[in-house]
């Protein structure tokens, strides 16, 4: 389980920001328990998170620093070493300074049947890994598993502290195979280090992100494995009724015998039903709600976390409500899933149509502030009472996080350039 994520100099993102699942007081049911205990307090985490802001805000580059993470921790160890003195980061370029300055990225989980709070991080800089570490909280008291920083010469890996028995097994061997520009963590991992290995197993397997339409190729080959995989049957009747339930006219689904292709079969107007080809007669609708369900069934399935860059642009308002409502539900969501989306849709906070699903505690806004740097902050931070119209306060720009575009700007502007070219 994610219940904090930390990020600095990266992308529009230039200050230090922290992304936090923890339930406050304005939660309203959904948090879950996390197993953890803080001052004689249960902490529970959010399951779900929405992240609302105008264009170019920084919403995106929120998600990208979880990736940018992802990578580091999956490619550090091969693949930066046919670059050694080049790290694949990207600060705030606004502002000359941040290119000497490094950039942070750090994650806080839950793992394990008997629930222990790690936190991981790192520090980078254009030509090597400044700084990592790996902290353990078991039983609520910290243990250091390592402490590193960069050291001198350069071409070292660095400086390593390994603090009391948390950490065990060799050392030395992986301290002596880490490159500068290589996390201790994917050199650990790489070779099958336990402890290392079940840190780095969550980057790979339990964090996904899905992009609007540039994965979406990707997501219907998802989808499609999960009909043709293990499972294939269950997979086939749970597909089916989350198309059927999206009124997309769908009755069942089969593959074509001579192409292996997927076949959706839809309802005729005189009771009886007809295949159509799924890549050049299914809407584009269609293809984007078959391409989400592979990512949010497998992320159900484990208990991992969805990362969904822009949910209103692949789905439909009512449709992306339900998506949340899903991963609200523990009914719906046994094993503890999170979704984690950036959106521009306000009815999402509430409205005359769809009920609020989301509540005061799941809802964070990003603001691009005049420098263009990206600022992250809670929806709790502007007190909303519980009873507040969200939506119509997120469009009165009572919390931020909306363009700063009076009625008719765009127009009159259009209307002034119209009018110079033609005098």
């Amino acid at each position: 389980m994610l219940i904090r994520f930390r990020l600095a100099n990266h992308r529009s993102i230039r200050d230090e920001h922290e992304l936090s699942l923890i339930a406050t007081e304005f939660d309203e049911g959904a948090a879950r328990r996390t197993g953890l205990r803080y001052r004689g307090q249960d902490v529970s985490a959010q399951p779900v998170l929405g992240v609302f802001g105008a264009n170019a805000s920084g919403k995106s580059n929120l998600l990208s620093g979880f990736q940018l993470m992802r990578d580091a921790v999956q490619n550090s160890f091969a693949d930066w070493a046919k670059a050694p003195d080049l790290v694949p980061r990207q600060p705030f370029k606004l502002d000359s300074v941040c290119r000497e300055e490094t950039s942070l990225f750090e994650v806080d989980l839950v793992l394990g049947r008997d629930p222990v709070r790690y936190t991981y991080g790192f520090e980078l800089s254009d030509a090597r890994v400044e700084a990592e570490w790996l902290h353990a909280y078991p039983h609520g008291r910290r243990n250091v598993w390592f402490d590193r920083e960069a050291g001198r010469p350069e071409s070292e890996g660095g400086e390593f502290i390994f603090r009391g028995e948390g950490f065990r097994g060799e050392r030395e061997p992986l301290v002596k195979l880490t490159r500068p520009n290589a996390l201790f963590l994917s050199v650990g991992a790489t070779l099958n280090h336990p402890q290392l290995s079940a840190i780095h197993r969550w980057f790979l397997d339990n964090l996904w992100l899905v992009t609007p339409g540039m994965d979406l190729s990707a997501r219907v080959r998802w989808t499609h494995e999960l009909l043709t995989g293990v499972d294939s049957a269950e997979h086939s009747q749970r597909i089916v009724r989350l198309l059927r339930s999206a009124d997309l006219g769908v009755t069942r689904l089969d593959l074509d015998p001579k192409t292996g292709e997927i076949r959706l079969w839809h309802r005729t107007s005189d009771g009886g039903e007809v295949p159509l080809d799924f890549r050049t007669e299914e809407s584009l609708g269609t293809h984007a709600w078959f391409a989400f369900l592979g990512p949010m069934l497998t992320v159900l399935d484990q208990g991992s976390v969805l990362l969904v860059d822009e949910l209103d642009s692949s789905l439909h308002p009512t449709l992306a409500a339900e998506v949340v409502r899903v991963f609200q539900d523990p009914a719906s969501n046994p094993r503890g899933a999170q979704l984690i989306f950036t959106t521009h849709d306000a009815t999402l906070l509430g409205s005359e149509v769809l009920d609020r699903p989301l509540n005061r505690d799941q809802v964070w806004m990003t603001v691009k502030r005049r420098s263009g740097e990206s600022e992250l902050y809670p929806l709790v931070a502007a007190k909303p009472r519980k009873e507040e119209n969200l939506e119509r306060g997120y469009l009165r720009g009572r919390y931020g996080g909306v363009p700063r575009v009076t009625a008719g700007e765009i127009v009159r502007e259009m209307s002034r350039q119209e009018a110079k070219a033609t005098a």
